[in-house]
């Protein structure tokens, strides 16, 4: 795993952590491949049940290497269509990565989030700030739009009118405002935030680890399916889960009044 983004687990939890605070974390080209790498690692990880998304350094991330975009046209005079093809192979695989593994992502957000940052967070599961974070969709900034599915992420959390108001004016949002929108669930102190973020991630992975899965799949594709097909398939999802050892064995914990022990199967 690259050094530009960190891997560690314990038990049943990964964090994946953003390792470079030089550039307060801007998503370049190397730390975009780092991260889909490290975020498919822990997918195929049947022994992964959680991963915490955190940041070294004073940001979470400040959005898109200035330098490299303005590389593209100012020194590389990269055409309309190689650009396009940089986001297409690029930043953009991070969005779809995270679309499509099934392991739960607690971002543990301190600092900046702007820009790809913003929507980076957006793109995780369960999103918790720091008291000094720090919020932006700041595109038209720098006279660009949201080019790693921004538009199509933040409205879907806080709703389209607020996420219109920070796609349009560019403004800078605190962590208590990010609160009230609805972009976290919750704000922590500064020297606490990973602490939480681990207690959170402990009482995800002291669940059955396949129904944990199940559950985010029946959640992401809830997103654009029909009532009808989202029902069609959790019934599909219980008629696995319930022939699980772990299920079976979650219900005679509550019955004998214990504590559980899952083993994935």
């Amino acid at each position: 795993m690259s050094d530009v983004v960190l891997y560690e687990k314990q038990g049943r939890v990964v964090t994946i952590t953003l390792n470079k605070p030089e550039t307060r974390n801007a998503l370049s080209t190397d730390l975009c491949e780092a991260l889909v790498t490290a975020m498919k690692k822990a997918d195929d990880d049947e022994g992964v049940s959680c991963v915490v998304l955190a940041a070294n350094g004073k940001s979470f991330s400040s959005g898109g290497n200035l330098h490299e975009i303005k590389a593209m046209t100012a020194e590389q005079n990269m055409s309309p269509l190689q650009i396009e093809q940089w986001y297409k192979t690029g930043i953009q695989r991070i969005p779809l990565t995270m679309a499509d593994i099934s392991v739960p992502v607690i971002a543990a957000v301190n600092g900046h989030a702007i820009g790809a940052g913003n929507d980076l967070a957006t793109m995780c599961d369960i999103r918790i700030a720091s008291e000094d974070a720090i919020f932006a969709e700041s595109f038209l900034r720098v006279g660009l739009i949201p080019g790693d599915g921004g538009a199509w992420l933040l409205p879907r959390v806080i709703g389209q009118a607020r996420a219109n108001q920070m796609l349009f004016t560019g403004e800078f949002i605190d962590a208590q405002k990010a609160l009230n929108y609805g972009l976290v669930s919750e704000v922590i102190a500064n020297d606490a935030l990973l602490e939480r973020a681990y207690e959170l991630a402990d009482q995800v992975v002291a669940l059955p680890p396949s129904a944990i899965r199940k559950t985010k799949e029946l959640v992401r594709t809830a997103q654009s399916v029909t009532l009808k097909e989202n029902l069609d398939e959790a019934a599909l999802f219980q008629g696995v889960l319930q022939q699980l050892d772990d299920h079976r064995e979650a219900i005679d914990a509550i019955l004998e009044k214990r504590k559980p022990v899952f083993k994935g199967q």
